[in-house]
């Protein structure tokens, strides 16, 4: 489906909707998380939004509501060995469509909506929805579990390899977590194919 036929479409025209998004292209450590949800039609979307727009207070209580009550969701991360084996780029997509594989396992879908501008190689409809995570109630609440999870995996991280910080920066290129990898050398986690200089950000595409 175009993205102009999408947006002229009414979501009840395009049945069971799962959402998909992921949290962690950016960080130079850690995996990738995706995850993929289906609401039901009384899922109380006004607590739904942009996870990046969120606290992570308001995140962890979303993401509780949207685990109780979601009609079908599931999270997979990709470690940073697969990242710099494949790229980030690939490694996001391939977690979106594992996620979305293991939800249509217990719950058959119509179209999966996926965040950005790019959409993973899957057998099923599919249409990438630039700033989804802004606009469709399926993909904020996968961004939410994406971003929660990930969150969680880095925080433990931190308490493993605590002289890197992980817990705070979450492994994104912060000036403090570049002067942390200057100072030990990379982490067991780091990802090695985002060799950045100080005043650069990782390329994603």
């Amino acid at each position: 489906m175009e993205k102009g036929l999408l947006e002229e479409t009414e979501s009840e025209e395009l049945g069971v909707i799962c959402g998909a998004d992921e949290a962690g292209r950016g960080p130079l450590a850690g995996p990738v998380t995706a995850a993929a949800v289906i609401l039901p039609p009384d899922f109380p979307v006004e607590i739904l939004n942009d996870s990046k727009k969120m606290s992570e207070k308001e995140r962890g209580e979303a993401a509780v509501i949207i685990k109780e009550k979601a009609s079908a969701w599931a999270v997979t991360s990709i470690s940073h060995i697969v990242i710099d084996r494949i790229n980030i780029l690939q490694a996001s997509l391939l977690a979106m469509r594992l996620s979305a594989e293991k939800v249509r396992k217990g719950l058959p879908f119509d179209i999966l909506l996926v965040d950005g501008n790019r959409k993973p190689d899957v057998p099923w409809p599919c249409c990438a929805v630039v700033k989804g995570d802004a606009k469709i109630p399926e993909i904020m609440a996968a961004s939410i579990l994406a971003k929660t999870e990930r969150d969680r995996i880095m925080t433990l991280c931190g308490k493993k390899w605590p002289q890197y910080g992980y817990e705070k920066h979450k492994g994104y290129p912060t000036a403090e977590h570049r002067r942390m990898i200057a100072l030990y050398g990379p982490s067991p986690i780091e990802r090695l194919s985002f060799t950045v200089k100080e005043d650069e950000t990782p390329s994603l595409f």
